[in-house]
């Protein structure tokens, strides 16, 4: 015989089995109910129930003896029955409310999206984070509107309050991940949305990740007429929360589609920003500006991508979503360390991209793809700031900020729209400490009235405060010329700047530009020759005579610069400058 006891005090609620009734191991014999909780006692062993010691009703103390089981019985198991989850109401509830925020339930606003050849908010999500690893915030949120619509009509309506939010793997790290769903509302950052959002980006501050938001939607909405502690709802922490986190974690925005108002503002504060084609971005949308008495325009008037792309606000322009999800994940790639595999193009011909007539431009796109490992170059504002370009790449494995000079625009020379792309781009680096490769053949800053006339005192100083400032490790390699307050600008301020500074034999260095130097500095000898073919082989002499002066053999005899190198050793060089483990 066998006895089983009360493993606490409480109520006998009920008897399952009958005296003389055969049982198995595992099988329930009586529910008891302690501290308003049931607990089922079962048999620990299969046999014969002899006899009962207690009857339902019935009060019991701890370790109080209430049933006898006959051990001699035939020995019989019991397989764990999980076929009552189907009857569990709770479990049921449950399921049936996460089902309403899938896309298969919600397959009329879904289909909206698709007619319109854009992807759910989920679609994004599932594409950006790596395969079962993101972990959701706040899904069971509804729009705070419950005191004039039903319940149902949110749940099924309202879903999420039109942002998913939470933690996942990106490129296997730790990420923070919001997407507004336009499905929702048109995007609009509602009560509860803003609370999902604040929530995230405070884990985002605690722990130290980086941030990936999609930000489509429509702005602030005044339809949440749930919240009675707000007056004009703009005590909200969203916005103070994301500009905090500059500098301190990457801050990556994808937009596709409108983006207007407060969505625009946290595109715009981002540190890296992403549209497609079909974006329209502005701080305003068309009833904002309708109501200001400035007009009525389309939504598709207000900020086109046309705009964004020249202006600088967008960074990178996909086609579509899923090729900005792509650019959004390599973005981010930069932020997460070096790459133990890569490929690089033959070192050996990359001099011959610039022509030997020193007059001559040449694309300096084929330069940073030849010295750059394979495919790992990302551009950012491609069309703002042209006389630069600044990319994202990887040398040897190791992330790295690139900044080139352009001279098939503008010659090189760096106008104010530029500076400003050079200092923050160098300010991005040096938040999180990225090496920067500066290839430098400039002329110098852009002169005249009309660059004074883009601020350009104020403007192009920026680049000397960001370069003195700047936190990271500097390497600048003079591909021609290198001319006056330009070309320091170019290597943090001054060629004293950088870790190391060196030319391919092609540098030319002076204060300005040879040609501005010996009209200035001979004016008087080239005035006082009358015969214009005489003026001119005077000009061209000592010309000749300034670039021999200037050369880059010269500049590291006088120690302006560290080297002159073979171009093909340039990629070598770098790598074993800013590799994590040489020279730290």
């Amino acid at each position: 015989m066998e006895t089983v006891s009360a493993p606490v005090a409480g109520v006998i609620v009920s008897l399952k089995v009958a005296e003389g009734e055969t049982v198995r191991t595992g099988q329930e014999l009586a529910v008891l109910e302690s501290m308003k909780i049931q607990t089922a006692l079962t048999a620990p062993a299969a046999g014969v129930l002899a006899s009962w010691q207690v009857a339902a009703g019935e009060t019991v103390q701890k370790g109080r003896a209430l049933c006898r089981l006959d051990m001699q019985a035939e020995a019989l198991t019991v397989q764990q029955d999980h076929t009552g989850d189907a009857d569990n109401p709770a479990l049921e509830a449950l399921r049936e409310r996460a089902a309403k925020a899938s896309d298969a339930q919600r397959r009329d606003a879904i289909a909206k999206r698709h007619e319109r050849g854009f992807r759910s908010a989920r679609e994004n999500l599932d594409d950006l984070c790596d395969s079962g690893s993101f972990v959701e915030y706040g899904a069971f949120a509804v729009a705070a509107q419950r005191q004039h619509r039903d319940l149902e009509d949110l749940q099924r309506n309202t879903s999420g309050d039109g942002i998913l939010t939470g933690l996942a793997r990106v490129n296997g790290g730790k990420t923070v991940v919001a997407v507004n769903d336009y499905s929702v509302l048109a995007g609009t950052q509602g009560y509860f949305h803003h609370k999902k959002l604040d929530r995230a980006l405070t884990l985002a501050r605690d722990e130290n990740l980086p941030v990936v938001m999609y930000t489509e939607g429509g702005g602030g909405r005044p339809g949440d007429t749930d919240v009675l502690v707000q007056f004009a709802g703009l005590n909200v922490p969203s916005f103070a929360q994301w500009a905090a986190l500059k500098g301190k974690v990457p801050r990556i925005a994808v937009n596709n589609g409108y983006c207007f108002a407060g969505n625009a503002a946290l595109f715009g504060a981002a540190d890296i920003r992403i549209a497609t084609e079909s974006s329209c971005i502005g701080m305003a949308g068309p009833a904002m500006i309708e109501g200001g008495g400035l007009g009525q325009f389309s939504p598709k008037q207000i900020g086109p991508i046309e705009v964004q792309r020249r202006n600088g606000v967008v960074d990178i322009v996909a086609r579509d979503e899923a090729e900005a999800t792509a650019l959004a994940k390599q973005a981010l790639s930069f932020f997460q360390g070096r790459n133990a595999q890569w490929q690089a193009a033959d070192q050996s011909s990359i001099g011959e991209h610039l022509p030997r007539d020193r007059r001559f431009a040449y694309d300096v796109r084929k330069v940073i793809d030849q010295l750059c490992d394979s495919d790992s170059v990302l551009e950012l504002k491609p069309a703002f700031g042209a006389a630069v370009v600044s990319a994202l790449v990887r040398i040897e494995g190791q992330p790295c900020g690139l900044l080139a000079s352009n001279c098939k625009h503008l010659g090189g020379a760096i106008d104010a729209e530029a500076a400003d792309k050079c200092a923050d781009f160098i300010d991005l680096c040096s938040q999180f400490e990225l090496p920067i490769v500066s290839l430098v053949d400039t002329p110098g800053f852009m002169v005249g009235p009309d660059s004074e006339s883009e601020a350009a005192v104020w403007r192009m100083s920026r680049l000397f405060a960001s370069g003195a400032q700047s936190q990271s490790t500097w390497i600048a390699i003079f591909l021609r010329r290198a001319y006056g307050l330009g070309a320091m600008a170019l290597t943090g301020g001054s060629f004293a700047r950088p870790l190391y500074a060196a030319a391919w034999p092609t540098g030319e260095f002076g204060a300005m530009g040879l040609e501005g130097a010996v009209k200035l500095g001979f004016k008087k000898q080239l005035e006082a020759v009358e015969d214009t073919a005489e003026r001119q082989a005077l000009f061209d002499q000592l010309l000749a005579q300034a670039y021999d002066k200037g050369r880059a053999i010269e500049a590291a005899s006088y120690l302006e610069i560290d080297a002159v190198i073979e171009p093909g050793e340039t990629r070598g060089l770098i790598a074993r400058l800013v590799s994590e483990n040489t020279y730290s």
